[in-house]
């Protein structure tokens, strides 16, 4: 197995993971600043090129409960202006863009659940670079939040949010939400009264208490070594709040997601072609040990497409269904295990008890020796794909920054993943699902 996976590496970045012990080419490196800010950076010297990310813990799962969408409000508005700044003018967004496209470079803002992320694209001419790192610092720290604008986009997402009034499968899955994660922010969601509270006063607050350069969690992946990337790092956090490192306070403990105590059946009536169906619960933390056992399980039970069992039972054995799946969605906290189909509305309970029997047998016995060969083979032979680019391995090294992971995570992801026997796999799901303690929302079905 190791064999095919060396020759499955070709080209770009990943040339230089010509096979798995050749990660030792490209170590992370990591670093605290005098700020507090902490750095993780891999130099990937094939491209003239660095992709960054600073991540704040800043998402909706911090928001008021009356300003749902505060969050994602703030990073979309980011990008719609900047302050005047000594000699620097006032920039709208037209002129924002019109600075971007000249630099050759790209800056994006966004909201999870749990972060509050920028994001820097750009090449590493040290001219360009350099204007680029200044540009997106006075959008970090002094967005314009123009009113006149921000009325413009609210208007725009409120008719996106009547609009996914009308979907089934938005409908279904804001049920969904709330039924799993009850007054937990995770559940929350933005509404036509939420933004109605959020005024460019509020964000601008907002702001202030969540971005400070103490608690900035950083990631580069870039031709740059570690004198270059620290230079990048310290220019791009230099306007926004710096609280001494020494009187760095953690931010507020968000209470965590509480199991489910009982099952919890919920019938939407809804005129639809098909009928929505959603089970599941609470899932475990990115961080949890459980995760590669999970991830495995998970992949044989609905998340591998057409070798899943929730397809070969459902769909291919008994047609009751075009498509089904199974994911988990950890992070800081127990994002939410799901399961998901669409079918006839007057075929919704038979598919639902099919999918609820797979389910049970699956947490009760595990995998078998074939499902559990299979899953390993898929994993480790598409493990090339999810590094073969520097946004790629960006991506892989902010979630070892962001959920406290090992350096060597990556170095040793294979190995952990063939080592699994069947009885982890079932025993990690088995922990993590509770087929009798589920929410299961069905929209649309005829009774």
């Amino acid at each position: 197995m190791r064999t095919s996976f060396c020759k499955t590496l070709v080209g770009g970045a990943a040339a230089l993971l010509a096979c798995h012990s050749a990660w030792a080419l490209l170590p992370i490196e990591h670093w605290t600043q005098d700020s507090g800010a902490q750095v993780w950076l891999v130099n990937s010297p094939t491209i003239p090129m660095v992709d960054v990310q600073l991540n704040f813990d800043a998402g909706s799962r911090r928001d008021p409960a009356d300003q749902a969408g505060l969050a994602s409000a703030a990073a979309m508005m980011a990008s719609k202006g900047v302050k005047a700044q000594g000699s620097a003018p006032a920039l709208d967004e037209n002129a924002v863009g019109e600075a971007w496209a000249d630099l050759g470079a790209s800056f994006g803002a966004g909201a999870s659940s749990d972060a509050l992320t920028f994001s820097l694209r750009s090449l590493t001419d040290g001219s360009l670079l350099g204007r680029a790192a200044d540009l997106a610092a006075r959008q970090m720290a002094q967005p314009s939040y123009d009113d006149a604008v921000w009325q413009r986009e609210r208007e725009r997402w409120n008719a996106a949010i009547k609009e996914g009034n009308t979907r089934p499968a938005v409908v279904a899955g804001r049920a969904f939400n709330q039924a799993v994660f009850g007054s937990h922010p995770y559940g929350q969601r933005a509404t036509e009264e939420t933004l109605a509270r959020i005024s460019p006063a509020v964000m601008q607050q907002y702001l202030a208490r969540s971005v400070d350069a103490c608690r900035a969690k950083v990631t580069l992946v870039g031709a740059l070594d570690k004198a270059q990337a620290d230079a990048l790092v310290k220019r791009l956090l230099a306007q926004v709040p710096a609280t001494p490192k020494a009187q760095c306070a953690a931010p507020a403990e968000v209470p965590a997601v509480q199991p489910l105590a009982k099952a919890d059946d919920i019938q939407i009536a809804f005129d639809s072609a098909q009928a929505q169906v959603l089970l599941g619960q609470p899932g475990i933390r990115r961080a949890d040990p459980d995760f590669l056992a999970v991830l495995v399980g998970n992949h044989i039970l609905g998340g591998g497409g057409f070798a899943s069992r929730l397809m070969e039972e459902v769909r291919e054995k008994r047609g009751l269904v075009y498509g089904v799946y199974s994911l988990f969605n950890p992070g800081l906290d127990a994002g939410a295990f799901q399961i998901g189909l669409q079918t006839r509305p007057d075929q919704a309970a038979e598919a639902l008890k099919v999918t609820r029997e797979v389910l049970s047998d699956f947490i009760a016995k595990g995998p078998t020796a074939e499902e559990l060969r299979d899953a390993k083979d898929n994993l480790i032979g598409g493990f090339a794909l999810r590094v073969d680019s520097n946004a790629k391995l960006l991506g892989n090294v902010t979630n070892i920054a962001w959920n406290g992971l090992p350096l060597d995570y990556l170095d040793h992801w294979t190995d952990r993943v063939e080592a699994l026997s069947a009885d982890d796999v079932r025993k990690a799901m088995a922990h993590m699902v509770q087929p009798d303690k589920q929410v299961t929302v069905v929209l649309g079905a005829k009774p």
